[in-house]
């Protein structure tokens, strides 16, 4: 089974055919884009491919799933003894993606 650790969002991540990801991608992409990922750090399975720093001609292929957000992240601040609180919410955006196939690239 080929496998790749691919850079996506600034996070390291290992993908292979037929698995479902979810990333910090741009809000742009819309459900059944094309996504392509050239930044293929290492390419694994019978034999192992190591960039330096990326695997040449190697990529990933994926579609984009769905578009949303995760779960809110409270933050909330507190002087103590001086009144002061603060609450405060954020919600991270993500794709859901499926990758396709694996591309070993030379």
């Amino acid at each position: 089974m080929t496998y790749a650790i691919i850079e996506a969002a600034g996070k390291q991540h290992r993908v292979s055919a037929g698995e479902k990801l979810k990333l910090d991608l741009n809000r742009t992409s819309q459900a059944g884009d094309k996504i392509t990922f050239d930044r293929v750090l290492m390419v694994g399975g019978e034999s192992v491919k190591i960039g330096t720093p990326h695997v040449t001609n190697a990529s990933v292929k994926a579609t984009v799933l769905s578009t949303g957000k995760d779960k809110k992240v409270l933050v909330f601040k507190k002087r103590r003894r001086q009144g002061y609180q603060k609450s405060q919410g954020h919600r991270q955006h993500h794709v859901e993606i499926l990758i396709n196939e694996v591309q070993s690239g030379s």
